[in-house]
């Protein structure tokens, strides 16, 4: 696969995870935790079930302890860290600190092997996060507390694992993409420890809610990592991160459509500041073409 290739492939991911408000909203009160669970349990099934297909394929999970160190890290060690972020400050300012990684992940991945951190790269992921927080705090002011200052830890934590596991999943491109199953089984495993501790369990209500949970699995909570896996390990991990501020902007987008939010002039501006910085990050790989 070209690098050109495995970059559209990796922002196949950012277009799943465009959905993932609007199905997480369907999935009704299922606490986060127990939702995280049920999804990466059936995101893991399904990449399980396919080497029914492919012998051979489950030879994948025999990964040195390092993969599965930074495979799971990456997925369970996110989303934990997100979502206790989100109970120990605003949730507006902790999504926007979480909406650090993809900037982060332009500057780690200079530092890496034939890294260059390019200006065009910088100034097209500056672009995208400034779209991302008109989106998040709706162009209202943003008022960082001291009270506050745990969750706000937490967040920037998770913004640097992802980040951290996105650049660092290039060093094990060897690595196939059938041992993200792997990773996200035992995500799962982890998830359901977590949410017996520090959640009451509250299971999705009706088949509604339960095919939201399905299509999440399957979707932003499953194939996504298959995909954004394959982008980080071949595609240009610079142009891909600047282009993952695209996220939040199509989820708003998503949720406008299916009449969950109202379109605004500050969705339009954010629309076009994340746009641009995805086309001047991208100016390499367009150019080529």
């Amino acid at each position: 696969m070209s690098r050109g290739a495995a970059t559209l492939v990796g922002f196949g991911a950012v277009l799943l995870w465009a959905t993932l408000a609007l199905m997480t909203a369907a999935s009704g009160a299922v606490p986060p935790l127990l939702l995280n669970a049920l999804c990466f349990a059936i995101g893991g099934a399904i990449g399980a079930v396919s080497w029914l297909f492919r012998p051979g394929a489950a030879r994948a999970l025999r990964q040195p302890l390092a993969v599965w160190a930074v495979g799971v890290g990456g997925l369970f060690g996110y989303h934990f860290l997100y979502f206790s972020a989100l109970r120990a400050a605003p949730p507006v300012e902790a999504s926007l600190i979480a909406y650090l990684w993809p900037l982060l992940i332009v500057l780690f991945a200079a530092l890496g092997p034939g890294g260059r951190l390019r200006a065009h790269h910088l100034l097209g992921a500056l672009l995208g996060f400034a779209g991302a927080a008109l989106i998040v705090t709706g162009g209202g002011a943003v008022a960082f507390r001291a009270e506050y200052a745990a969750g706000y830890g937490l967040a920037f934590a998770a913004a640097f694992v992802w980040s951290g596991y996105s650049v660092l999943s290039r060093r094990f491109a060897t690595a196939p993409t059938d041992a993200v199953a792997g990773f996200c089984l035992v995500t799962a495993a982890l998830s359901l420890l977590a949410h017996l501790a520090l959640e009451e369990t509250v299971w999705p209500a009706g088949a509604g809610e339960w095919l939201a949970v399905i299509g999440l699995g399957a979707g932003p909570v499953g194939l996504a990592f298959y995909l954004w896996d394959r982008g980080v390990k071949q595609g240009d991990i610079q142009t891909l991160g600047a282009a993952a501020y695209a996220a939040p902007l199509l989820s708003t987008l998503v949720l406008v459509g299916a009449g969950r939010a109202t379109a605004t002039w500050t969705l339009a501006l954010a629309c076009l500041l994340i746009t641009f910085g995805a086309l001047i990050a991208a100016k390499d790989m367009i150019l080529r073409r």
